[in-house]
């Protein structure tokens, strides 16, 4: 899969891509090819993607020796700003707040067949030696005395290059790095429309597109987290076809603070970069030290929309997250959060319990209240210790309980938190993230803690594990609801490292508390959770296997929110609660059907009072458990695709998973809004399905594969005010979702 051709040029290739490097003249890494899979290249071959003419790139050359060569005409690898390139760079560093303009040399290279799993920090791994191979190029920057490896991962199946780099001080100088970005690719036109995931609390990762031009656009976060407004994911489509057409894309295996940006030239050339976020961020190396950035994701394919979330969502499933995950089935959870919110006690969750037990639910979540004092949400946190109000007998003896009932058990936390009213605020309130002025914020009555300082992680982990033990806990919830503001680390300036080095250090922190957890309890389910959807990133995906998209469960803005998730992340990464109407977010009224026609495509729970409901949404919600039970494995971990419009606005959505035989699929249909005097008849084209297979439909109809791709699913017949007779779906809010089955 990595083919050295010649001395100095690097072909990692698969069946799907090709992505070639070479040394440029001036020994630095250029960048010749990345799309479709080209063979194997002859030498005459790689002289002829070399080819390049200078764009008359003025009388800046690269050095009086260097001819006509010029940066700022050549696609790098890893560019740097100033040497006759003037497009924002890769990588910045300073020395006694002189700027360095840096030139690495190629050195030498190394290929590895092996990439283990290390929880010490997320990125891409691999089981074995036959699934990936890693490059690790070596360069040297001999006058400023610093050493860069650029690493490179290729897998056997996937359309992805991942990419990081380390920067390591050879001088006896401690230097600041101002900026270094993980992964950047040049791109010889500008002919894409980008598209990124973007919105708000409540309405994260719509999908937004963008015309480029000359200039840049970047979609960036400075909240400490990935955010809701803002994805690290980002693509350049060629169009918005699902089935055909270029597409590249790149994401961040971080949680924290991020940059990804477009550029194009004067000369219609694209480059994307990704990474940590320049702003607030600096890193003092000081000798013999290294950075390592975090892994950088860069995908390719040639068939569209549907095209890149295969990759997408395959290299999530086999290369970042727990695979274990993968066989083991996700719980049907029951949390109590909107069915009680603060206003419980054992007897009332117990009540709870049993009638989802009888509904055939099978995890038991107490979410926020359980601990301190907590009747609020502006109170306790950090005082990780059961209420006795609320749990007489603690929470091990509830636990008990629960797990007697046959339900898994667990527990809602907020570990990076602190409440001022709390013995550990009291006892340290140097743990604190505040600078040391007199005024400083406060969010939701809480303080984010220094997870900069290592004691503070040992602190809060000191107080979490004994409550894992003690509830023998199988799922547990990991919230963050307040953002960082004022970032300052009281730590820091005592050991004398810069305050630019906090967001990514307390971003090491978080990674350093799961790595705790799941090195002591490697069976435990985390589903990572920010004020609903404001970390849902790769980095978290590694820990947690399946993630809180947004705190709004409104069927109609799933809707929206899974499918722009959808095109960087998997649907068993996509946690979804049927819940009460009205909806608490946002008022809307819609049927029992069409939640849990939504939340059945994705691990499924149910937050809502089960003791309160009619006798016939009793029985829907039993009904629709024993449904997903049955064919929940293709439901989580099915291939998913996109049928329609990803444009948020579009009236109708559909999408569908099939088995990887394409033997069975379950297709969803949903209307928004009830639409007059209508078509009589609507298809969906299915190319998901196996052109040489007949299929029943819903224990209907026997159809085949080639009609279903080329002519489509009918849609339900709606009602328009004249076909009472036949219609199938009357009203707003219509949902189907179609059973399709491969028989002989």
């Amino acid at each position: 899969m990595i083919e050295l051709i010649g001395e100095n040029v690097f072909h990692l290739h698969n069946d799907k891509i090709s992505y070639v490097i070479t040394v440029m003249a001036n020994r630095q890494l250029g960048h010749l090819y990345y799309g479709k899979a080209l063979g194997y290249l002859t030498a005459d071959e790689v002289a002829y993607l070399r080819t390049q003419e200078s764009k008359s790139a003025g009388t800046v050359k690269y050095s009086p020796e260097s001819g006509n060569f010029n940066l700022a005409d050549r696609a790098q690898e890893y560019p740097v700003y100033g040497s006759s390139d003037f497009r924002r760079g890769a990588l910045d560093v300073s020395c006694d707040n002189d700027p360095w303009y840096l030139d690495f040399s190629y050195q030498s290279y190394t290929i590895t067949d092996t990439k283990p799993r290390s929880l010490a920090r997320p990125a891409t791994y691999a089981v074995g030696s036959q699934e990936a191979q890693q490059l690790a190029i070596t360069l040297i920057d001999e006058a400023h005395q610093l050493k860069l490896v650029e690493h490179y991962t290729i897998f056997k199946s996937h359309g992805v290059i991942a990419r990081s780099s380390t920067l390591t001080n050879l001088g006896d100088k401690p230097v600041m790095i101002q900026n270094m970005m993980s992964g950047v690719l040049e791109l010889p036109d500008d002919d894409f429309e980008m598209v990124n995931l973007g919105g708000a609390w409540l309405k994260e990762r719509h999908v937004k597109f963008h015309n480029l031009e000359q200039g840049t656009v970047s979609v960036e976060s400075l909240k400490g987290a990935s955010g809701h407004q803002h994805n690290p994911f980002v693509a350049l489509m060629r169009s918005h076809s699902l089935t055909d057409g270029d597409v590249y894309a790149s994401n961040l295996i971080y949680s924290g603070n991020f940059l990804s940006q477009v550029e194009v030239n004067e000369w219609h050339k694209t480059r994307l970069m990704t990474g940590i976020s320049p702003a607030y961020f600096g890193w003092q190396l000081t000798p013999e030290e290294s950075f390592s950035t975090p892994e950088a994701l860069l995908y390719y394919s040639a068939s569209g929309v549907n095209g890149l979330m295969a990759e997408t969502q395959a290299v999530a499933q086999q290369q970042i997250a727990d695979r274990q995950w993968q066989k083991r089935p996700r719980p049907i959870v029951f949390n109590n959060w909107e069915a009680t919110y603060f206003n419980f006690d054992e007897t009332t969750l117990l009540t709870l319990a049993q009638r989802a037990k009888q509904l055939g639910m099978e995890c038991f979540v107490v979410d926020d209240g359980w601990f301190g004092h907590r009747d609020n949400d502006r109170t306790s946190l950090g005082d990780w210790r059961v209420d006795r109000r609320k749990f007489p007998n603690g929470i091990g003896h509830f636990a008990q309980q629960i797990h007697e009932l046959g339900l898994q058990m667990g527990l809602w936390f907020e570990p990076e938190m602190v409440s001022p009213d709390t013995p550990l605020y009291h006892d340290h309130p140097e743990w604190v993230v505040r600078h040391p002025y007199p005024r400083t914020s406060i969010g939701r009555g809480q303080y984010v803690l220094d997870f900069a300082n290592p004691a503070v992680v040992d602190a809060i982990y000191a107080q979490i594990k004994p409550v894992i033990e003690a509830a023998k806990l199988d799922f547990i919830k990991w919230d963050m609801n307040r953002n960082i503001t004022e970032a300052y680390s009281p730590y820091l300036a005592e050991n004398g490292r810069p305050q630019t080095e906090f967001f990514h250090r307390y971003m090491l922190g978080v990674y350093d508390l799961y790595q705790r957890i799941l090195t002591d309890f490697p069976d435990l389910l985390i589903e990572g959770c920010a004020g609903g959807g404001g970390r849902f990133d790769l980095g978290i995906l590694f820990y947690s296997p399946q993630m809180w998209p947004s705190d709004d469960s409104d069927a109609v803005e799933r809707l929206s929110i899974l499918s722009g998730s959808a095109l960087a992340y998997p649907l068993s990464a996509f946690s979804n609660h049927v819940s009460a109407v009205p909806n608490d977010q946002v008022g809307r009224v819609t049927p029992l059907a069409m939640r849990q026609n939504v939340c059945d495509f994705g691990p499924l729970g149910y937050e809502l009072d089960i003791t309160a409901l009619p006798a016939d949404e009793m029985a829907a919600i039993k009904a629709n458990i024993a449904f997903y039970r049955q064919h929940r494995e293709l439901l989580v971990n099915g291939e998913f695709r996109q049928l329609r419009s990803i444009d948020p606005m579009a009236n109708t959505v559909a999408w569908s998973v099939a088995n990887p035989a394409k033997t069975e699929l379950f297709v969803g249909f949903y209307r928004k809004l009830a639409t007059p005097n209508s078509a009589v008849l609507n298809h969906i084209k299915l190319p998901t399905v196996a052109a040489d297979q007949n299929y029943q439909i819903d224990d209907g109809p026997v159809v085949s594969g080639r009609l279903l791709q080329q002519f489509g699913l009918r849609e339900p017949y709606q009602f328009n005010g004249a076909n009472a007779d036949t219609a199938e779906l009357r009203g707003d809010f219509q949902s189907h979702v179609y059973h399709l089955v491969a028989v002989n």
